[in-house]
């Protein structure tokens, strides 16, 4: 997980992810405020998970930018946990939070019998 940490580590101040951990899975918890699942899109690449996320503007006709501190656009890659598998993953969006669920893999050790 030491990969995992420093990838949390290096985030921009402005980006707030939570992992969790229970005995069957993983959750990401990602602060996309602004984006719907229309505008979410979460996939697991080999052992890592990215995340890109953007929000849509309202902006008043008779309005310009002058100055922007939230982003449009948020992209994300972390590593995984190596136990964690995207068999039956599954993520969902709420009041600008992102939720993605990912199962630890089974326990793939096999007894081998011995003779004697």
């Amino acid at each position: 997980m030491s990969r995992l940490r420093e990838a949390l580590g290096s985030l921009p101040d402005s980006v707030f992810v939570d992992v969790l951990e229970s005995d069957d899975a993983y959750a990401f918890v990602v602060d996309v405020p602004g984006a719907t699942a229309d505008t979410v899109d979460v996939r697991v690449e080999g052992r890592t998970l990215a995340v890109d996320a953007r929000r849509e503007k309202d902006v008043p006709v008779e309005f310009d930018y002058r100055s922007e501190e939230r982003s449009l656009f948020l992209e994300l890659e972390l590593p995984l946990p190596p136990d964690a598998t995207d068999e039956g993953a599954s993520a969902s969006v709420e009041d600008g939070v992102l939720d993605v669920r990912l199962p630890k893999r089974g326990d793939d050790s096999h007894s081998v019998p011995i003779e004697g």
